[in-house]
């Protein structure tokens, strides 16, 4: 059976740290595209010669171009400016939409079947760019959010249980960033809800540190933002499509009338498959939720608005 084909665009911390969990994990052949001459490259030969200590086959390539990626399964796509501290993820706007636009079309050109996650931020916004540029079905194009931060979530919610993180499942809705939507009632420890194991205010100091969480990381680093959750969560994404699990996760999908949001990308379940997503999983909201979640998505609209799309 031939191995999958895994396409990485961008081959900085975020990119660099996806192909190295993509081969560690034996997920498929792994292309790591980026502008700077010889990064990429390199960054492919230094993990090819891990593979015979870590025991991985997957054949690594580095490039500056897209001929490489051609008849790619996955794309994903982390190119584009990093956060400095003090900048929003909105400030990135312009810059990465150029730079995500332009990817697409080279990615497009070379793998018109692909699946594309996009990882970039701000990350609804470039999501919704990536989508319009590919031309793709909606089904075919989504971004990487929810997982990271429901995995934020679960971390601080597992630190306060002093229980496995295994054990506990959070989630979280709406466009990635400040207005991010935390859902305590649907968050569990061993399935029981969070909210009958701690008390309201420990709860929304956790909701309020997972909202805020890329930009603690961006304030501690200095040099750039968050590296190994994010990329983590972008080959959860991967390893859904490629074994077609049907797994339920939170993703930026294109909706269309879910949710009361109409054609945009926001954060909700989605059921992961080889189609990409294969279903829009609806829940049902408070009204206080809704309003949450509404607020979040007319913070999404504001910034896709300005790209005139």
């Amino acid at each position: 059976m031939a191995r999958k084909k895994i396409t990485v665009v961008g081959a900085g911390n975020v990119g660099a740290t996806t192909a190295h969990w993509l081969v560690s994990k034996e997920l498929g052949d792994v292309v790591l595209v980026d502008i700077i001459e010889g990064m990429p490259q390199g960054k492919a030969l230094d993990l090819a010669q891990a593979g015979p200590i870590e025991g991985y086959d997957s054949r690594l390539v580095g490039t500056n171009g897209f001929k490489e990626t051609a008849n790619s399964d996955v794309v994903v796509i982390t190119s584009g400016i990093a956060r400095k501290p003090g900048m929003s993820r909105d400030d990135l706007l312009n810059t990465n939409a150029g730079i995500v636009a332009s990817v697409t079309e080279e990615i497009v050109k070379y793998s018109p079947n692909c699946i594309i996650i996009v990882v970039s931020n701000p990350l609804d916004a470039m999501t919704q760019v990536a989508w319009k540029k590919s031309g793709f079905p909606k089904n075919r194009v989504v971004g990487m959010a929810g997982i990271l931060d429901s995995a934020r979530m679960r971390c601080f919610l597992a630190e306060a249980l002093n229980v496995s993180v295994e054990n506990v499942s959070a989630f979280v809705l709406g466009g990635h960033g400040d207005t991010m939507v935390p859902l305590p009632r649907y968050s569990t420890c061993g399935g029981i809800p969070i909210t009958e194991l701690l008390p309201k205010e420990v709860v929304d100091q956790i909701v309020a540190r997972t909202a805020n969480g890329g930009a603690e990381i961006v304030s501690l680093l200095k040099t750039g933002s968050a590296y190994y959750a994010p990329s983590s969560a972008a080959v959860e994404m991967v390893e859904a499509i490629l074994k077609d699990k049907k797994k339920i996760v939170p993703c930026a999908a294109y909706l269309e009338g879910e949710y009361g949001v109409n054609g945009l990308f926001v954060g909700v379940p989605v059921k992961l498959g080889a189609n990409g997503i294969e279903e829009i999983i609806q829940i049902n909201l408070t009204t206080e939720e809704r309003a949450a979640l509404q607020k979040s998505a007319a913070a999404v609209q504001e910034l896709v608005d300005k790209l005139n799309l």
